[in-house]
């Protein structure tokens, strides 16, 4: 199994030469499909296999990223989610007891041809203050839509990634629906939708890899993966996936979490009419994530304001 590494933190590249080294192996995958001049084609699939596995994290979940409600916009709504002591967290991994990765795109990433591709817009919501789903599949050239169901402004930044850096895809407001209370506060749970924004993926040459984040709200983000055929899942609460209708052949599949940063991938063989197994463990990423540690800390207590400021954990108690 060969491993290909991205080392970031959020749209930042980190600087190094060796960091250097391994961006660019990642981006080598990323570009494979592009300079090889693949186009999937439709087919008929007769005696197609299937491919079935599970994903898991090793144990020990990576210490979360952190973001103090009172320097963002919106903090009783929002803190709604929260740890109760006024910080809000990036909620990136859900692990199962067995240590079952949710939200990895498995996928083969170099099928010529086989069962038919279509591909519906994706929808992405804005939800208490978080964006739903965490990660999803697009495709180049094809609309994504994102709706605000919230009573607070939300605003879309939504990137590209490579070894180049981020490139801005779209930015605009995101509009709340009109009919929403004007007063909103921790006891607030409607949920009104707002005018849906669709917007066209237009990816860079080779680029894959997609991201949004809200502009008023660093803490909400959602993540994708263009892919450019029918043969991907995205693994649920157990970390399993299956992909059916395979023509038998020789292909590369691989596996990718956001919050990971690193891209697996292994050579497979899929007979006719048979199943086979592939697995794959993530290691859970080790140190500080986030600009700040989620701690009591005087220059970012709710006091720090001037003025009492009443955050509660009213939808989810969320633990660091």
């Amino acid at each position: 199994m060969a491993e290909l590494y991205l080392v970031f933190e959020g749209l930042i590249f980190v600087e190094g030469e060796m960091k250097r080294v391994v961006i660019i192996a990642l981006w080598s995958w990323l570009a494979v499909g592009a300079s090889l001049g693949w186009a999937y084609e439709e087919a008929q699939v007769v005696d197609g296999g299937t491919v079935t596995g599970k994903v898991k994290m090793t144990s020990g979940k990576p210490t979360p990223k952190g973001f103090n409600l009172i320097t963002f916009p919106d903090p009783v709504y929002c803190g709604r989610i929260s740890t109760g002591t006024g910080w809000r967290i990036l909620k990136e991994f859900e692990v199962a007891a067995d240590g079952g990765l949710k939200d990895v795109v498995v996928l083969l990433s170099d099928v010529p041809k086989g069962k038919p591709f279509k591909f519906e817009p994706q929808t992405i919501e804005a939800r208490d203050c978080r964006f739903l789903p965490f990660v999803t599949v697009v495709q180049d050239r094809a609309d994504v839509v994102i709706m605000n169901m919230d009573p607070v402004m939300h605003d879309i930044q939504a990137y590209e990634t490579s070894h180049l850096g981020p490139r801005v895809l779209f930015n605009t407001p995101l509009p709340m629906n009109p009919h929403h209370k004007r007063n909103v506060g921790a006891d607030s749970h409607e949920h009104l939708a707002g005018e849906p924004i669709k917007e066209t993926i237009r990816m860079t040459k080779g680029r894959k890899f997609f991201v949004m984040q809200c502009g008023f709200h660093a803490y909400m983000e959602s993540w994708g993966l263009a892919v450019e055929n029918p043969y991907y899942h995205v693994t649920g609460k157990d970390g399993s996936f299956s992909l059916t209708d395979v023509p038998a052949g020789e292909y590369l599949l691989t596996a990718w979490h956001p919050g990971v940063g690193i891209v697996l991938e292994q050579k497979i063989t899929v007979p006719a009419k048979e199943t086979v197994r592939a697995d794959f463990l993530f290691e859970s990423p080790k140190g500080r994530r986030s600009a700040h540690e989620i701690e009591e800390n005087p220059h970012f207590g709710l006091q720090a304001l001037g003025k009492s400021v009443d955050i509660r954990p009213t939808l989810e108690l969320q633990i660091p």
